[in-house]
């Protein structure tokens, strides 16, 4: 779960009660008969093409020396979202001038950059001023056409990426339902793993996380709260980048906790997402907590890059609360660890984040998401051009006078809580005064500290559990709380498969410490080798 934190969901339910077809056309679509499935299966393993998994480094040098075109590229991944995407459900709507777009960049003399025809997906939440829609996954924003693009879409534009279209996402990005339903929404449907069809794309950024497994873009864009980008990333096999908030502007993206809200690459290799991540950030003249980031950010992130990064540094193995849910994550991630020894890591272990069963259910927690997505959302909806609800209370009436598409497999009991739910600004302070001293100052930083550590790692989250519509995905656990409460950097990198089934590793660090974060795991994935691309399976594998 993104807006309502996944380890806080008891809380937030207690104080809550207490208060009293084609994805892109927005249809719901049935479940498909095994037979179905298997054909689809058996039609996206077939469409393999020379062009899956290259990267940006390797499509740009075809681009220049006449291989390949921006027009040719966009159109590969087109007809491969048609002919796979119905199995996977990872796309919301494709841009219809895209195409047309990549002939105006295959136009231009001059390159912009390494992003230069690079057809990117963005998650649902990201504004653009086109003919899309921006709509999080609920059927009440399907004409909501924005003026302006968000910061990070024009950032994208500007370096000459093409926008290819928008992904599915948990609706409301998590927070309409106080059960888990991972990259379910009404508009878009159920996104699929590929690794495993009748698994969890794990929280809100799990179509952009699909879609870059599964090869129907070079990369894309997420935005997280508390795991919803790592939490994809692990479970698809690729890598997320959850940058410090404050690197990367917000404006024109649908808001959700702010004080925790980041927006950052999903891609299947790290020195791609380092590209996107150097396009992204900078001061926005929309987003107040970018003006921190001065000083702090680069446009080019790949010069942190280094295949024997991890020679000399020292990281730590946060055992507590971040081991033990999952003995499949806990067996990956051991192996992980050797890795890290041998590349020439020095590994301290264990290295205890001191306040972390804290932080696991902490009561200010619940206040500062219900404080912030309650004020935001009723801002965003005041503002937003187009006929729609103008603010919760009309959304929540929407969702019931549509309850057989909005509320067909969810309740929107987490929307209501938000609502019902009322803190004093004074409240809000003081909670997110301790969620910061107690994930900041006496959490990360503490252990960092007292260790001399570059960085921490531990599993990013168990293997992706079962999809169940009816009541809800389990949540095993995961290690993004303490990076989503701190608003510090986290960076999940493919680590093993359990039955088939991905499971990451994730690197934590400081504030504007992605610098670090970025080169330790570059190295480790040039040492791990792990990613491969997705199998689309049907099968149980009996766990």
């Amino acid at each position: 779960m993104d807006r309502i934190n996944a380890p806080h969901r008891r809380t937030v339910l207690a104080l809550g009660t207490a208060a009293a077809a084609a994805p892109w056309l927005g249809a719901v679509p049935a479940r498909a008969d095994a037979s179905t499935t298997g054909r689809a299966a058996d039609t996206a393993q077939a469409a393999a093409t020379e062009l899956d998994e290259l990267g940006i480094g390797e499509l740009r040098r075809r681009m220049d020396d006449g291989r390949l075109t921006a027009e040719q590229l966009t159109r590969h991944y087109l007809e491969r979202i048609e002919r796979i995407d119905p199995l996977l459900h990872a796309v919301i709507e494709v841009n219809p001038d895209a195409l047309r777009d990549a002939r105006r960049l295959d136009a231009e003399r001059d390159r912009r950059g390494p992003l230069h025809g690079m057809p990117i997906l963005l998650k649902d939440l990201v504004e653009t001023a086109d003919r899309m829609h921006t709509t999080a996954g609920s059927l009440a924003l399907r004409g909501l056409r924005p003026a302006r693009d968000a910061t990070v879409a024009a950032r994208l534009r500007a370096a000459g990426a093409v926008i290819l279209g928008k992904t599915n996402l948990s609706e409301w990005a998590g927070g309409m339902s106080l059960t888990h339903h991972a990259g379910w929404s009404a508009r878009g449907g159920q996104t699929r793993n590929p690794y495993k069809l009748d698994r969890s794309p794990n929280e809100s950024s799990s179509g952009t996380a699909v879609a870059a497994a599964a090869n129907l873009c070079v990369a894309g864009i997420g935005t997280e709260t508390n795991g919803s980008i790592i939490d994809p990333a692990s479970a698809n096999c690729v890598v997320g980048v959850k940058p410090t908030v404050g690197l990367v502007g917000r404006g024109g993206v649908i808001p959700g906790v702010p004080s925790q809200d980041s927006v950052g690459p999903i891609a299947r290799t790290v020195r791609d997402a380092a590209i996107l991540l150097g396009t992204l950030v900078g001061v926005d003249d929309r987003d107040p907590a970018t003006e921190a980031s001065r000083g702090h950010f680069h446009r080019d992130y790949t010069r942190f890059l280094n295949a024997d990064g991890l020679r000399g540094a020292r990281i730590g193995v946060p055992r507590a609360v971040y081991f033990g849910y999952s003995h499949h994550a806990d067996e990956i991630a051991e192996r992980a660890i050797a890795t890290l020894r041998k590349a020439g890591a020095t590994v301290v272990d264990p290295a205890d984040i001191p306040t972390a069963e804290q932080l696991e259910d902490l009561p200010s927690s619940m206040v500062v998401q219900a404080y912030e997505i309650k004020r935001g959302l009723n801002a965003y909806l005041a503002a937003a051009p187009g006929d729609h609800p103008r603010g919760l209370a009309e959304l929540i009436a929407f969702n019931r006078a549509h309850a057989d598409r909005e509320l067909r497999y969810v309740r929107q009991d987490g929307l209501e809580a938000v609502h019902e739910l009322d803190f004093t600004e004074r409240e809000y302070r003081e909670a997110l005064a301790t969620n910061h001293r107690l994930s900041r100052t006496e959490g990360i930083d503490a252990v960092l500290r007292r260790f001399d550590l570059d960085a921490l790692v531990m599993p990013t989250t168990g293997p992706p559990a079962k999809i169940d519509l009816i009541r809800g995905d389990s949540y095993g656990g995961g290690s993004s709380t303490p990076a989503a409460l701190a608003g510090y950097p986290a960076i999940s990198v493919p680590a093993g498969f359990a039955f088939g089934l991905p499971v990451g590793l994730t690197f934590m660090g400081t504030a504007w410490s992605e610098p670090v974060l970025l080169r330790l795991a570059y190295a480790y994935e040039q040492a791990s080798r792990v990613r491969r691309p997705p199998t689309y399976r049907e099968a149980d594998v009996g766990f």
